[in-house]
C-alpha cells in the first residue's frame, strides 16, 4: 500500500497540472487547436495527392502521414474549452458549444476513420484511396456544421 504522504503529493501535483491545463486562455486554446488541425491538413494533403495520382504512391510515406493524422486526431479537442469561441481569429462556429454532443460525436467519428486510415495507408493505393475518402468525409461532416467558410 502506498504511504499517505507520497500519495497526497502525487495528487497535489496532478491537480495542479490539471488546473494549469484547463486554465489556458481562449487565445492559447484557439492557437493550439489550429496548429494541430493545420498539421492534420498537411498530412491529409500528402495522402490526398497520392490518392488523386498527383504524387506517386509510396507506402512508407503514406503510412507515416496516416499515422500522424490519426495521432493528431486525438488532440485538438482540448482546444475547444469554455471561452474559446472567441479571442484569436477563429473559424469555429458558436454551434460547437451549443451542440456539444453532436460536435463530440463527429470528433469520435473522425478518430474512428483516422484509425482505419492508419491501418490501410501502407496497404496499396486502392486501400489508401478508400480510407482517404472516408476520412475526408468525416472531416467535412464536422466542417459543414461547425466551421465558418
Amino acid at each position: 500500500m502506498m504511504p499517505v504522504v507520497p500519495a497526497l503529493a502525487v495528487l497535489a501535483v496532478a491537480g495542479t497540472f490539471a488546473t494549469a491545463v484547463c486554465a489556458q486562455s481562449p487565445d492559447r486554446q484557439i492557437k493550439y487547436r489550429q496548429g494541430i488541425l493545420q498539421g492534420m491538413g498537411w498530412h491529409m494533403g500528402v495522402l490526398g495527392a497520392m490518392a488523386k495520382g498527383e504524387r506517386p504512391y509510396d507506402k512508407d510515406t503514406a503510412a507515416r502521414s496516416a499515422r500522424f493524422v490519426h495521432e493528431l486526431a486525438e488532440m485538438p479537442w482540448d482546444g475547444f474549452g469554455p471561452g474559446s469561441d472567441s479571442g484569436a481569429p477563429t473559424k469555429a462556429k458558436p454551434e460547437i458549444w451549443k451542440e456539444k454532443a453532436k460536435f463530440d460525436k463527429l470528433g469520435q467519428d473522425l478518430r474512428v476513420e483516422t484509425a482505419k486510415l492508419a491501418s490501410a495507408a501502407g496497404n496499396g493505393l486502392d486501400a489508401l484511396k478508400a480510407a482517404v475518402g472516408a476520412t475526408g468525409k468525416a472531416c467535412s461532416n464536422c466542417h459543414d456544421d461547425f466551421r465558418a467558410k
